[in-house]
């Protein structure tokens, strides 16, 4: 199959997937999560967490409120650090 055919392909199964249809795709879908649950894990203040983790404050404070949910690999470390908070903390102390 050419790259051509490849991508077409990849694309029809795609589209057919978003409107509902069986197609032998793999999803990715990370569950959500209580971000303020998640930093007071940590015992750190809002300023500390946002600081600790390269967030902005305000972005943070959205996710607290439900105003916003974090995606891609902000989620990813979140569940990290919802999962183990002492050792992501530890990791990034020697950074």
């Amino acid at each position: 199959m050419s790259a051509f055919a490849s991508i077409k392909q990849g694309l029809q199964e795609a589209i057919a997937h978003s409107k509902g249809k069986p197609v032998a795709v793999r999803t990715h879908r990370l569950p959500e999560l209580n971000i303020k649950a998640v930093r007071e894990t940590t015992g750190l203040t809002q300023e500390q967490f946002a600081s600790t983790f390269a967030i902005s404050l305000g972005t943070l404070r959205h996710w607290e409120r439900g105003d916003r949910k974090p995606s891609g690999t902000a989620l990813v470390l979140l569940h990290a650090v919802a999962k183990q908070p002492k050792t992501v903390l530890k990791i990034l102390e020697a950074v």
